[in-house]
């Protein structure tokens, strides 16, 4: 196949609109644009001003783009390596030069627009942004690899609550149902390629639990994001809260006891109480500071 250079330079041949795509392509669009507008929403149900939610938006925006870049240009060797066709570094569409030059350039215009919100919301953002890129260049390999998504997620919320009037502090409940989700979000994100990654010597922390490890963990966290947002803010939960846990728990044993025989089913119960979880989120986002 070549070496890496080679493999992911595109050639002279390729075209600015094929690179662009390339580009587009090796961000990882999907958790870029689902978590940018999960945080817009989010940034809208708190209460910030229009001007305010614009540009929370972009600077979540940036600091995901540099992450997704980062990832792929890091990862592009081994993933030549592992014949991981499909992405578009493996595939030839777009150099690791240029994916290294976007992911710095997101990563410049992330830092001002992260301060424009204000210094202790841009510093909370810009320590979620840093433990991204640590995972992406070191720590995705280690037993510590869940520790920079549980700072990476818990640190969205409290960007938004500190961009607020006032800069207030966020709610404990909002930044611990953040890091749940995060810790979440990395067993859902590493499961569908682990076995894959275990033949290149990947050892993250999912990887040690093995394939069946992290499939049983999986909804774990996710169910505690859910009594959180539910239990976590004052007052109590009342009917509908109790009906939200009662019902995720009941979709977390099914998935389990059924994902035994079929795999796809643990995940897909691990999804839905995710998005129960984005749903619960959003629902309180008035009250997160």
């Amino acid at each position: 196949m070549g070496t890496p250079e080679q493999s992911t330079t595109g050639g002279p041949e390729a075209s600015w609109a094929v690179r662009v795509g390339g580009l587009a392509g090796s961000c990882h669009p999907g958790p870029v644009v689902a978590v940018t507008a999960l945080m817009a929403a989010l940034a809208v149900t708190a209460g910030q001003s229009g001007a305010r939610c614009v540009l929370t938006a972009a600077a979540v925006l940036t600091g995901q783009l540099s992450v997704g870049w980062c990832n792929d240009a890091f990862d592009a060797p081994r993933d030549i390596a592992a014949g991981r066709h499909g992405k578009p570094v493996v595939d030839g569409t777009v150099g690791v030069t240029e994916v290294w030059v976007a992911a710095y350039a997101a990563l410049a215009l992330c830092v001002p627009l992260s301060l424009a919100c204000g210094l202790w919301a841009g510093a909370v953002h810009l320590a979620g942004v840093a433990a991204a890129w640590a995972y992406d260049l070191r720590l995705k390999a280690t037993a510590w690899s869940w520790a920079p998504y549980a700072v990476g997620f818990a640190s969205l919320p409290a960007f938004v609550a500190l961009g607020l009037p006032g800069q207030p502090w966020p709610a404990w409940w909002i930044v611990t149902a953040g890091a749940l989700l995060g810790v979440g979000a990395h067993l859902g994100d590493v499961l569908p390629d682990i076995r894959g990654d275990l033949a290149t010597g990947v050892r993250g922390w999912p990887h040690r639990l093995g394939p069946d490890g992290a499939r049983l963990l999986l909804p774990v966290p996710l169910v505690a994001a859910s009594a959180v947002l539910v239990l976590g803010p004052a007052g109590p939960p009342g009917r509908w809260g109790w009906a939200v846990l009662v019902v995720t728990v009941l979709v977390v044993v099914a998935g389990t006891v059924l994902g035994r025989r079929w795999e796809r089913l643990a995940f897909a119960a691990a999804v839905a109480v995710a998005v129960v979880d984005v749903a619960l989120l959003l629902l309180r986002g008035t009250g997160i500071a």
